[in-house]
């Protein structure tokens, strides 16, 4: 991605809209760096729809990364005035370079993406990326973490990294500093609007708790 950038960003101007934050509807899926006392500066929530579709991407090919955009809401929450996002849809990337431990945006990538993501979804943020580790598990490579500070700066935008041979992922989440630790990752909150299963199958991720699970109605 040395080529011209393309303005992905909002202005400084831009805030987030106020929004009910909609945790109690969504089942909370923790990772083994989460504690009750160091929570991430953004929350992210995922719809079943935009789960299943990042995880169909990540399995298509198993020898090579793949990747792309991930688009929904960046808003503030009424109440607490904590930031948070909603994952509701991916762009696939294309014109990429790849190989089987890298994946790289061209311009033409971006060009592609940033036409898609204003024609399908022109009332929709840019919330972060998401790309794959085949065989290499979950972190963000020295490359991966300069990728994202030079193009995804904003506190709100997000890094998901999926590894699909043993199912397992995680969010990787900037802190107020700006700082990004290439080896802390979060779980997320599962939006199923209504589904009586969840459709989360990764392995390194575990429910906050059995009572959640019932509330839900949701089966691991």
């Amino acid at each position: 991605m040395t080529e011209a950038r393309i303005n992905l960003f909002p202005s400084e101007e831009t805030r987030p809209r106020q929004a009910y934050m909609p945790d109690r509807r969504a089942l909370r899926w923790r990772s083994i760096f989460e504690s009750d006392d160091q929570q991430p500066v953004v929350r992210v929530f995922v719809t079943s729809r935009a789960f299943v579709r990042f995880c169909a991407h990540a399995g298509s090919d198993l020898d090579n990364e793949v990747g792309g955009w991930l688009v929904g809401k960046w808003r503030v929450n009424r109440l607490s005035q904590e930031q948070f996002v909603v994952v509701e849809a991916i762009l696939p990337a294309r014109y990429t370079h790849f190989g089987s431990a890298f994946l790289t945006f061209t311009q033409d990538s971006q060009i592609w993406l940033y036409n898609q993501l204003q024609s399908k979804y022109p009332n929709k943020e840019l919330v972060g990326w998401y790309h794959t580790h085949p065989r290499m598990g979950v972190f963000l490579s020295e490359y991966d973490t300069w990728l994202h500070q030079n193009f995804f700066p904003e506190i709100y935008q997000v890094a998901l990294v999926i590894e699909p041979h043993t199912q397992v992922g995680g969010f990787f989440i900037q802190d107020q500093h700006g700082n990004l630790d290439a080896h802390r990752y979060y779980g997320f909150y599962e939006l199923n609007h209504g589904r009586k299963r969840s459709v989360v199958h990764w392995r390194n991720l575990v429910p906050e708790s059995d009572n959640d699970l019932e509330q839900e109605g949701a089966t691991v």
